[in-house]
Order: structure tokens, then C-alpha cells, then sequence
């Protein structure tokens, strides 16, 4: 073991203050991926409506997908897809909030160019947009993102929450987003001291603050977090993580079908999508992370939350009862809670029971 790894492993604080560090800069790195991910998959949805379009046209329609419905959109989702990456929303753009662009994301920028700033092409002459490319720049002025406005939290408070190049106001989204992945990881880094449960509980919990705002934002899922998130929950099982593998498969797999049984017994009943397939998978994937005996706190936590938070927002902010709500917040939160306390909110759980 070199010097480094075993300063890590004998100084609990250092270990603590160094993944702080590392989850302030991925956070930064998160305020990307949370802006620009949605609408990677938007382009995505109209290219495959464009090419379905141009079929169409020329009468020639790819043939139906073995097991797929007639009207099924051609990626394999079903009408308005809620909580899924899977279909397009009716209207693929009114569903998609954008917020100002961050002062400060390292790696790349979460700040679409404007009008006029050129961008690397695709092969076909479609410009290039993803995690990587454009470059980060202000969305008013075009103004890039130097290095040193690319520092989590700092810059945004030096810049006063302002663009450098036009005064125009950055959302405080972005540094909160920064600040809580660092004070997470270092919550996890001190929780779990150094070793595999400690790296394994950073990933899971970048993960889930992503998916977090990407639903508060979109009402979407997206299948590339949610479906490598499960296997890797599989994958650090191997080695008992948090549960045995054994605890960890039936955690998938009934994390899957209690909202999925959930999800059809609310459609039967009134006839309406209660949520999206998203959510079932990211329950699946809690369950392979935390094992299935992590799975009715996650469902009590999470449903507790989530009736609170609707209830108020129907009652003081006058939301419509007709207008949904994301519950993959509630489910992150609740895997969240039992990651980290799970085991002792369970323990004390059971001794009330057995209390006379």
C-alpha cells in the first residue's frame, strides 16, 4: 500500500476533507449533466421523429417490434412517458425548464452557446451537443467560462452570482447543487472510513442527486443512469458492499414489481398513469444497491415525504391536482436515508415492536 492510500486509511479527517473536495467539483460536473442530459435526449427524440417522418414519406415504415404495440413510438415507450427516458412528452420541448447557466462547472460547461457561437459538428452537419461540447458559456452574452469562474461555489459568490461578461444573474441552483455533493460525500467519506463501501456509496449518491433534479426538472428518468446504477449496485454486491448478492437480486427485482403492481392496479382502477416506468427502475436499482430488506423503509420514507410535499403544494401554493408531481426525488431520498441510517432506523423500528 503506497504512502498516500495508507495516509487515507489512517487519517479519517483528510480521507473526509479530500472527498468533500472531489464532491464539490463533481457536483460541478452534475450541474451538467442535470442541464444538458434532458435535452441530449430531446435531440435524440427528434431525430428518431424525423427519420420515422421521412419513412413515412417515402412509405417505407421499419417493420413493428416483435412484442410492440401498432402506435408505439419507435424507441419502444408508449405515449407521454412519464418518469421514463424511454418516450418523447407530447410536446418533447414544454416539459424541459431551463435555468441560467452555472459561473462555475468544471470539465465541461453546462451553458448553451447562443446564436452565432459556432460548435463542432456531427457527421450529417448537426452541431455537436453533450457533456463534453459546447464549451461553457454565459446564454446572454456568450461569454466563456474561464478557468477561474470554473471553481465550485467560490466563483459564484467572487462573481457575486453574476455573468463576468454582462451582469446577467446565475441561478443559485448551481452552487447548492455543488455544495450539497460535497457535503455529502464528505458525510459519506466519514461514515463509511476508506474502502469499497465508501467509493461505492459516493457513486450511488452522485447518481441519485443527479436523477433528483433531473426529475424535479423534467419528470424523466433517463435509462442511462438508472439501468448502469442497478448493475453496479450488482456489481460492488459481489463483493458484500451493503448486502449479500443473494439479498441484492431479490432487491431488484421486487424494487421493480411493487411499482409496477403499484402502477397497474392505479391504472385499472381509475384509468390513469399514476407514474412512469422510470421510478420502477430506480426502486429496482436502490434494491440491488441496499438489498430488499432496505426496500419498505425506502417505499415508507418516500411515500411519507412525497404525500407531505403534494398535500402542501396543493393547499398553500394552489397546485393543481391534475398537475403531476415527480416522485423519483422522494425515492432518492429515501434510498438516501437508508444508505447512510438504515440499519439503525430499522433496529429501533424493532425494538418498539418487541417492547411491551
Amino acid at each position: 500500500m503506497t504512502p498516500f492510500f495508507q495516509l487515507l486509511q489512517s487519517s479519517p479527517p483528510f480521507f473526509t476533507a479530500l472527498c468533500g473536495i472531489v464532491g464539490l467539483m463533481v457536483g460541478s460536473f452534475l450541474n451538467v449533466v442535470i442541464h444538458r442530459l434532458p435535452k441530449m435526449l430531446e435531440r435524440e427524440w427528434h431525430a428518431q421523429c424525423a427519420e420515422f417522418n421521412d419513412h413515412a414519406a417515402e412509405g417505407s415504415l421499419p417493420a413493428p417490434v416483435k412484442g410492440m404495440p401498432p402506435d408505439a413510438h419507435p424507441s419502444g415507450g408508449l405515449g407521454a412517458g412519464s418518469g421514463d427516458d424511454n418516450s418523447a412528452p407530447a410536446s418533447v420541448g414544454s416539459g424541459l425548464r431551463t435555468f441560467g447557466e452555472p459561473a462555475s462547472v468544471p470539465l465541461a460547461g453546462a451553458a448553451d452557446a447562443p446564436t452565432g457561437i459556432p460548435m463542432a459538428d456531427e457527421p450529417g452537419g448537426t452541431p455537436r451537443y453533450n457533456l463534453v461540447v459546447p464549451r461553457s458559456a454565459c446564454p446572454h452574452c456568450g461569454h466563456k467560462i474561464s478557468a477561474l469562474e470554473n471553481i465550485p461555489v467560490i466563483s459564484y459568490l467572487l462573481l457575486r452570482g453574476k455573468c463576468k461578461g454582462c451582469g446577467a444573474h446565475i441561478s443559485a441552483r448551481y452552487p447548492i447543487v455543488e455544495l450539497v455533493s460535497g457535503l455529502l460525500s464528505g458525510y459519506v467519506a466519514w461514515h463509511f472510513g476508506f474502502g469499497l463501501a465508501a467509493l461505492a456509496a459516493l457513486l450511488f449518491v452522485w447518481a441519485l442527486l443527479s436523477l433528483t433534479f433531473i426529475d424535479f426538472d423534467t419528470q424523466l428518468l433517463p435509462d442511462v443512469i438508472t439501468l448502469p446504477l442497478l448493475w453496479m449496485g450488482l456489481l460492488f454486491n459481489l463483493f458484500g458492499a451493503f448486502a449479500g448478492l443473494h439479498s441484492a437480486v431479490i432487491g431488484a427485482v421486487v424494487g421493480y414489481l411493487v411499482l409496477w403492481g403499484v402502477y397497474w392496479v392505479f391504472k385499472l382502477v381509475t384509468g390513469k398513469e399514476g407514474m412512469g416506468y422510470g421510478d420502477f427502475k430506480l426502486l429496482a436499482a436502490i434494491g440491488a444497491w441496499l438489498g430488499w430488506q432496505m426496500l419498505p423503509l425506502v417505499i415508507m420514507l418516500s411515500s411519507l415525504v412525497g404525500a407531505v410535499v403534494g398535500i402542501t403544494l396543493i393547499v398553500a401554493a394552489r397546485h393543481g391536482r391534475n398537475i403531476p408531481i415527480p416522485f423519483g426525488p422522494y425515492l432518492a431520498g429515501g434510498g438516501l436515508i437508508a444508505l447512510l441510517w438504515g440499519q439503525t432506523l430499522t433496529q429501533n423500528y424493532l425494538h418498539l415492536l418487541a417492547a411491551p
